[in-house]
């Protein structure tokens, strides 16, 4: 066996870091992906009378916007995310007190 694997084992619950990164990644896309879809929906129903075999400008500015909104807000919500994050005091250095 390699020694990385016996000093992660060793380490009784430690996880590879790399993979715990993976791993919140995938996490982050499966929460994503509905809000996509949800977005999507959303624009359609606000964007488009009825389909045609292709979008007229009103419509393509309406999803354009749609998407920029979308974007905005879900920039200023990482924003805040982070900001909220970096206020907390990490969990180890609570427990250490």
């Amino acid at each position: 066996m390699d020694s990385s694997w016996n000093s992660s084992a060793a380490g009784l619950g430690s996880v590879d870091p790399q993979l715990q990164h993976l791993t919140q990644v995938e996490t982050q896309k499966q929460r994503f992906q509905p809000l996509v879809h949800q977005v999507t929906e959303l624009s359609w129903e606000k964007c488009v009378d009825k389909p045609e075999p292709a979008l007229d400008s009103r419509a393509e500015a309406c999803f354009v916007n749609c998407v920029d909104r979308f974007i905005d807000t879900s920039q200023f919500t990482l924003n805040q995310l982070e900001q909220t994050q970096k206020s907390k005091p990490i969990f180890s250095e609570s427990l250490s007190d």
